[in-house]
C-alpha cells in the first residue's frame, strides 16, 4: 500500500481546467498539466482497505492499489507494467472512462475517493514520454489468421492481444481512418487524435494490419448516414474462407430517434452526424463542417455524454445560444439512499463543456418541432414533465399542466443514445442470431451460433463504456485464441453476469 496515513493527510486534488475563454478558441484537451509530486500525493491517499472494491468496480480488474503504491514510491516504470497488465489502452480510459472504480473506492464511503483515473492518466503519459511503450512481439507465429471487423476500442484491444499471441490479425474498418467512435465520435477536446495514432503505431509495429475504407458484407439500409462508406467491399464468403476466425467488434451505431411532429424539418440531425463532421474538420479531411452551429440557436436533446460532446463542439463553432434538454429530473449532488456505496451513483455530473456556457433544462420532454415556410426548423415545443412510477418497468413521464413552452432554435441535435448494432449488411450476411434486444448473441466463449464467428463490445453488450469495450475485447481475444489453439495464455477479464448467452 501507499502512505498508511495518506488519506488523512491529503485532500482529493485534480488538474485545473484551462481558462474557458482560451480553450473554446481551440480544440486541444481542456486540462492543465498535473505535477508529478501532486500525482504522488494523490496515490498516497490509497488506503490499506483490506478488500479493494475498486477491483470489482473496474470491468478490467485493474490492479489499482498496486500501481498507486508504485507511483507513491516513484517507481513509475513498474507502475506502467502493472497498469498495462490489465488494460491495453489506459490513455483512452484515463481520458474517457467515467471511473466506476472511484465510485467503488472504500475511501468514498465517507470521504472523497482516490483520484484513480487521474493517476492512471499520469502513469501512461509518463510511460510514453520515457519511451517504455514499444511494440510487444510474440516469440513465435501460430500460422493462424484472424479478422477483426471494427476498429473501435473493443476491436483494437482484441487485435493487439491476438497479435501478441502470435496470430496474423487484420482489422477491417469501413471509415477512412481507424479508431471508430474514438476518432469520429469523441471530440478532439476530450481525446486528441494523436493519442489514438500513437497506439495504432504500436499495433502496426506488433504486426496488426489495419485495412481502412473496406466495407465487409453488403451495405445495409440501416447504416447511419454519419458513417463514411468504404472504398472497397469484402464479401462474407471471402472473409470466411480467408481467415480461421472472425471477430465482430462493429459497435452499436444505430441512433435512437425522436418521433415527434417536425422531425423531418431541415436542421434536425442525429448527434453523431454532427460530431463526425466536426471531427473530420479537425483531422483535416474536410475544410468546413457539414453541420455548423456558428451563430445559431442550438437545442441538444439528451443530457448524457454525447449531449455534452455536442455542447462543447457547439461552443467551439461559435453557437449563439445552446440549450441542453434532459427528460429525467435533475439528479442530486451526492449519493442518495437508493445509491449506496459501492454502487454507481446517479448524481449530477458536470462536464467541462457545461462550464463553457449553455443552459441545462431537466424534466423536459419535446412535444414537437416548428418550421418556417422553407421547411427549416425554427422552434421547439416542450413540456415540463413528472415521472410516474410503475409497479413493473421504468414508469412513464406525464406533462405538467400549464407548463408548455417554446424555445427558438435553428439547429436541433438528437443525443438520445443508440439502440444496438446494424442488423442489415454484415450481421445479416453472416446469419448470426440476435438477442431480444437486437444485439449479437454469443455464448460464454464469445462465439455466435455461426462456427468460427465471435463478437464482443457494444455489438454484444449494447451502448456502453470504453472500459467495457476494452474488457470484452480482451476476453473475446482469449476465447478466440483458445478456440484456435486449444488453450490460451492470454489474460482476460472475468465478466460474470454481463455476457448475453445464446
Amino acid at each position: 500500500m501507499a502512505d498508511p496515513r495518506g488519506f488523512l493527510k491529503y485532500e482529493r486534488e485534480l488538474p485545473r481546467h484551462r481558462p474557458v475563454p482560451i480553450r473554446v478558441r481551440d480544440w486541444r484537451e481542456v486540462y492543465e498539466p498535473f505535477p508529478a509530486d501532486a500525482a504522488r500525493r494523490q496515490a498516497a491517499r490509497c488506503m490499506d482497505c483490506g478488500v479493494p472494491f475498486c477491483h470489482d468496480g473496474c470491468p478490467l480488474g485493474n490492479l489499482i492499489p498496486e500501481w498507486n503504491d508504485l507511483v507513491y514510491r516513484g517507481n513509475w516504470a513498474e507502475a506502467s507494467e502493472r497498469l498495462h497488465a490489465t488494460n491495453n489502452f489506459p490513455d483512452f480510459t484515463g481520458r474517457l472512462c467515467p471511473a466506476p472504480c472511484e465510485a467503488a473506492c472504500v475511501l468514498g464511503i465517507n470521504a472523497e475517493p482516490v483520484t484513480i483515473k487521474q493517476i492512471e492518466y499520469e502513469i501512461v503519459e509518463r510511460a510514453w514520454a520515457e519511451g517504455w511503450l514499444g511494440p510487444v512481439r510474440p516469440a513465435q507465429r501460430t500460422g493462424r489468421r484472424v479478422a477483426v471487423v471494427g476498429s473501435g476500442p473493443a476491436g483494437l484491444a482484441a487485435a493487439q492481444q491476438l497479435a501478441r499471441a502470435g496470430h496474423s490479425v487484420v482489422v477491417f474498418e469501413r471509415a477512412p481512418r481507424p479508431g471508430g467512435l474514438l476518432r469520429y465520435g469523441i471530440p478532439e477536446f476530450k481525446l486528441e487524435k494523436r493519442v489514438i495514432d500513437r497506439r495504432l503505431g504500436q499495433l502496426t509495429a506488433e504486426g496488426v494490419e489495419l485495412r481502412c475504407g473496406v466495407t465487409v458484407g453488403t451495405c445495409g439500409a440501416d447504416t447511419p448516414p454519419s458513417v463514411p462508406g468504404g472504398r472497397e467491399t469484402l464479401d462474407v464468403a471471402t472473409l470466411r474462407s480467408t481467415f480461421d476466425a472472425v471477430l465482430l467488434a462493429t459497435g452499436a451505431t444505430i441512433p435512437r430517434d425522436l418521433q415527434v411532429p417536425g422531425r423531418v424539418l431541415h436542421g434536425v440531425h442525429q448527434a453523431m452526424e454532427y460530431l463526425t463532421g466536426a471531427n473530420r474538420v479537425t483531422e483535416g479531411s474536410l475544410d468546413r463542417p457539414p453541420i455548423d452551429a456558428a451563430g445559431k440557436a442550438v437545442v441538444i436533446i439528451g443530457g448524457g455524454d454525447t449531449g455534452a460532446d455536442c455542447l462543447g463542439t457547439a461552443h467551439r463553432q461559435g453557437a449563439g445560444t445552446v440549450h441542453q434538454l434532459e427528460i429525467l429530473p435533475e439528479p442530486p449532488a451526492a449519493r442518495s439512499e437508493e445509491d449506496p456505496w459501492p454502487t454507481w451513483p446517479r448524481i449530477l455530473r458536470t462536464y467541462p463543456a457545461h462550464e463553457e456556457g449553455g443552459e441545462r433544462l431537466f424534466s423536459v420532454s419535446t412535444a414537437g418541432l416548428v418550421g418556417d415556410a422553407a421547411g427549416h426548423v425554427r422552434g421547439l415545443r416542450a413540456d415540463q414533465v413528472r415521472h410516474v412510477a410503475a409497479a413493473a418497468g421504468r414508469g412513464t413521464f406525464e406533462p405538467v399542466a400549464g407548463s408548455a413552452f417554446e424555445l427558438r432554435c435553428d439547429l436541433v441535435l438528437l443525443a438520445l443514445g443508440f439502440t444496438g448494432p446494424e442488423r442489415q449488411g454484415l450481421v445479416a450476411d453472416l446469419g448470426v442470431a440476435l438477442t431480444d434486444r437486437g444485439t449479437v448473441a454469443v455464448d460464454a466463449g464469445w462465439e455466435t451460433d455461426v462456427e468460427g464467428v465471435f463478437a464482443c463490445g457494444d455489438a454484444v453488450k449494447g451502448q456502453s463504456l470504453v472500459v467495457w469495450a476494452i474488457a470484452e475485447g480482451r476476453a473475446a481475444a482469449a476465447a478466440v485464441d483458445r478456440r484456435l489453439m486449444g488453450t490460451s495464455d492470454l489474460p482476460a477479464p472475468v465478466v460474470p453476469g454481463q455476457l448475453p448467452l445464446r
